[in-house]
């Protein structure tokens, strides 16, 4: 089978090439991979990877939407149905699976960064992590539906959840998980202010629902943030930016806000400013992804058309390379994907 497999660090050390087609394991079912969504994490285990356990060669690629080509009896799986993957196959068996938290899984094996990923024409796992799909469903919009929508879901809900009325800051607006916090806060009926460097961005975000955007290069986020709330501040901010923005984030809280990070793309350490997050009593989360109820949850949306991901380019699996630089470039507005054709 075709595959975009990363034998080297890097661009050029990215390969499209033939690649053994898996074999299903006991409990494992086959998905014939018709879209892929692209990531940050892809790019990040295309040119470093420290910190994932992985070998090298490796098929790249988190997320897919595809056919249920193979499933094993009792799965409740049909071939031939639509899927899509739940790209983490931990394990049920530790404390947190058994409490249903699966993002916390002690022994998580994730596609495309533990073990082979989704940018080939068929994967394997466990039958499980694969959630049927309506006959009428888009499986490119399918295909970029997990880590977007599935990440934001459990930042905006997860802990301290966003209540109608309430107001959130979403640093970044953009990328695939800016995109969809977006979308699920104008649902969830709170008001969404978005920042970017680009007023096609904000304009973008506009007709998505955003109450208000901030062009970060030209205002100063908190000195809007503050006009806008009428100086209270947000109740809740979505930052996958990190070091480049974390101070503007917290100073953007009202007293008693909460700070929801998934991300650092700009640096890992900023500031941390203690004094601001105990005299004005902040709260700070970490997220990464989400179980399996909260994604059983984002595809029932998706399937009753109440959440449909932003598409922003296609690329054919040839064109893979192409597809990354977009991603790479920070030009997209939603998802970039990959479709695969059999």
């Amino acid at each position: 089978m075709k595959a975009a497999v990363l034998e080297t660090r890097g661009r050029e050390g990215l390969k499209l090439r033939d690649f053994p087609k898996p074999v299903a394991a006991a409990g494992e079912a086959l998905l014939q991979v018709h879209a892929v969504g692209l990531n940050r994490v892809d790019l990040y285990m295309r040119d470093v990877g420290q910190g994932i356990t992985h070998d090298l060669p490796l098929v790249q690629g988190v997320e897919a939407a595809g056919v249920v080509a193979w499933a094993p009896e009792g799965s409740g799986l049909e071939i031939g149905r639509k899927a899509i993957l739940y790209s983490n196959a931990f394990c049920g068996r530790c404390r947190f699976c058994l409490a249903g938290d699966q993002p916390l899984c002690l022994n998580a094996d994730i596609m495309g960064e533990h073990r082979h990923g989704t940018l080939a024409e068929y994967i394997a796992m466990p039958a499980h992590c694969f959630v049927q799909l309506p006959d009428d469903a888009d499986l490119i919009q399918a295909g970029a539906l997990m880590v977007g929508h599935l990440t934001a879901w459990r930042m905006l809900f997860g802990k301290r959840a966003l209540r109608p009325g309430e107001t959130v800051l979403i640093v970044g607006i953009g990328g695939g998980v800016a995109a969809a916090a977006l979308q699920l806060a104008v649902l969830a009926g709170a008001r969404a202010i978005v920042t970017s460097s680009s007023d096609a961005k904000l304009a973008r975000a506009a007709e998505l629902g955003a109450h208000a955007g901030i062009n970060y290069r030209s205002d100063r986020v908190v000195d809007r943030v503050m006009e806008i709330t009428e100086r209270e501040g947000v109740d809740m901010v979505v930052d996958s930016v990190g070091a480049a923005t974390w101070a503007d984030s917290l100073r953007s809280l009202r007293r008693g806000g909460r700070i929801v990070t998934c991300g650092a793309t700009s640096g890992s350490n900023p500031p941390v400013e203690l004094q601001r997050m105990f005299i004005r009593q902040l709260e700070v989360y970490g997220s990464t992804g989400g179980s399996m109820d909260e994604f059983r949850t984002v595809v029932e949306l998706f399937a009753r058309r109440q959440i449909r991901p932003v598409v922003d380019a296609v690329f054919p699996l040839a064109r893979v390379h192409d597809a990354m630089d977009r991603l790479d470039r920070g030009e997209q507005f939603g998802k970039v994907v990959v479709t695969i054709e059999p």
